[in-house]
């Protein structure tokens, strides 16, 4: 495989016999629902229904390196409405296993920002492997929807020109395995 972002069968590829993504949607799913599964050069993550939602109530100060759990109100819904000029935290439906050779950048989808809703997400690192935390952003001054099992965001894949030293896992990476919402560590 030459260097570059990763086309549909390549993808597909790595998805079934290294199982890259699981579980694994082979064709765009978008009957009445925002489109999930490969695309062109990338897959269509869903969100799932676990949401923590962003709350003062407690007026609590955000600190990376100290975060309280009670910043949040969780939720398990097949909607969440993110209030104004706030975000929740949610996961993707599917578990990610990054081959060593590869780099994952995320990006929102276009029917979400076009509402004001921004996907924020670091990459995915070489040998990395879990369920993503997605920070969803609603920029607007009115409440929002988010639909739980459609899509959410799209995964793009590069292939490095070579294998790096020190990957994700080598690293023993604080994020390593995560399953479900994983909240700041130190």
């Amino acid at each position: 495989m030459q260097p570059g972002i990763l086309a549909d069968h390549q993808i597909r590829d790595l998805a079934q016999n290294e199982g890259m993504i699981e579980p694994f949607v082979e064709k765009q799913k978008n009957d009445g629902i925002i489109s999930y599964g490969l695309s062109s050069y990338g897959y269509d993550a869903r969100c799932s229904e676990d949401f923590k939602i962003f709350t003062n109530v407690d007026n609590a100060l955000v600190d990376p390196k100290n975060f309280s759990e009670q910043s949040f109100v969780d939720r398990k819904s097949d909607v969440c409405i993110i209030p104004p000029n706030s975000f929740v935290l949610t996961h993707t439906v599917e578990y990610f296993r990054i081959p060593k050779d590869v780099l994952v950048i995320c990006l929102g989808k276009s029917t979400y920002a076009r509402c004001g809703l921004i996907v924020n997400v670091t990459p995915l690192e070489p040998g990395w492997e879990g369920h993503v935390t997605l920070e969803i952003s609603n920029t607007t001054p009115l409440p929002a929807k988010i639909y739980a099992n459609e899509g959410i965001a799209q995964f793009l894949f590069f292939k490095g020109s070579d294998i790096c030293e020190t990957n994700y896992a080598d690293r023993a990476g604080k994020y390593m395995g995560q399953r479900g919402v994983t909240l700041p560590k130190l």
